[in-house]
């Protein structure tokens, strides 16, 4: 039996094969087939003493059914120690229960999760009303990394620096943006956001920083139905910005959307490896590896 392995389905492969040869460890492939009747068939190759299973959890229903019939392989094929890499971790949006009768999803996925691995390991996950994602994990070992290092090297690859304006799209970005803008020596500012629907927003910037003249970077971490991020730009654009470059963590949002963001003055969107993603620019495999490496330790 192997020490250690990473292994992936087919979504996320590449990725899951970068992290592999960050940690110098062997990339296997989780063989999965569906039948007629929508039910799947799980087949691992081998079980590793420590298995690294990475799977981005968008669109995640179908993939959860399938991480648990995986984790049953990998504990019958004697796997001691189970640890999932979900870049993008789902349902961690609804931490409480808005109406009358609703599930709290977040911690129904936390404790099914839980019941499967030993330890998880995602980035930036998408929390609220709870601080850390121990809250959501409670237990077991879970670990929230946070992309901005790797998204302020890339950016400053492309030049970004002191006379570059970080734009967050709501409150709820700003320690995000504003950690962001002190790695490129930049300056930030945050919206306000009035949400009336999914694609129906409203946000507002102060007036300072101005940006005429300036290269504005509009960042966040999660990017769906795209209607902040089209709104932020249409500000931007507005107020004369030089240029207007999109950056993102995990990119959800279709292909209409990243068109409609091209077309409302985005001269690019650039998003993370989180997601299997047409805009992906910023490779997270450094970063999940030095997270990961205590688990290789004798």
């Amino acid at each position: 039996m192997m020490s250690a392995a990473v292994y992936s389905f087919a979504h996320g492969r590449a990725s899951a094969a970068e992290l592999a040869a960050a940690l110098a460890l062997k990339h296997e492939r989780i063989e999965s087939h569906t039948f007629p009747d929508g039910e799947s068939r799980i087949r691992i190759p081998s079980a590793a003493g420590t298995a690294f299973v990475y799977c981005p959890l968008d669109r995640p229903n179908g993939k959860l059914t399938e991480l648990m019939l995986a984790a049953d392989a990998f504990r019958r094929g004697g796997t001691r120690r189970l640890v999932l890499i979900a870049p993008y971790l789902c349902y961690m949006r609804q931490d409480k229960a808005f109406h009358e009768g609703e599930a709290v999803s977040q911690q129904a996925i936390a404790r099914f999760l839980s019941s499967l691995f030993d330890r998880i390991l995602t980035v930036d996950a998408h929390l609220h009303r709870v601080s850390s994602i121990a809250e959501v994990f409670p237990e077991i070992e879970a670990a929230n990394i946070l992309a901005e290092e790797a998204i302020a090297r890339f950016a400053a690859e492309q030049g970004f620096g002191t006379d570059t304006v970080v734009a967050g799209p709501d409150e709820e970005s700003a320690q995000w943006v504003g950690r962001l803008a002190a790695a490129l020596g930049a300056r930030s500012v945050t919206a306000r956001k009035i949400r009336r629907g999914d694609r129906d927003v409203e946000i507002s910037f102060p007036t300072d920083p101005a940006m005429a003249g300036k290269r504005v970077l509009i960042a966040d971490d999660i990017v769906s139905s795209g209607g902040t991020m089209l709104s932020a730009l249409a500000t931007m654009r507005e107020r004369g910005a030089a240029s207007i470059h999109v950056v993102v963590t995990h990119a959800l949002f279709d292909e209409e959307v990243n068109r409609r963001m091209l077309l409302a003055g985005a001269n690019a969107v650039w998003s993370t490896t989180s997601v299997p993603h047409p805009t992906n620019a910023i490779s997270l495999a450094d970063l999940l590896a030095g997270a990961l490496r205590d688990e290789l330790k004798e």
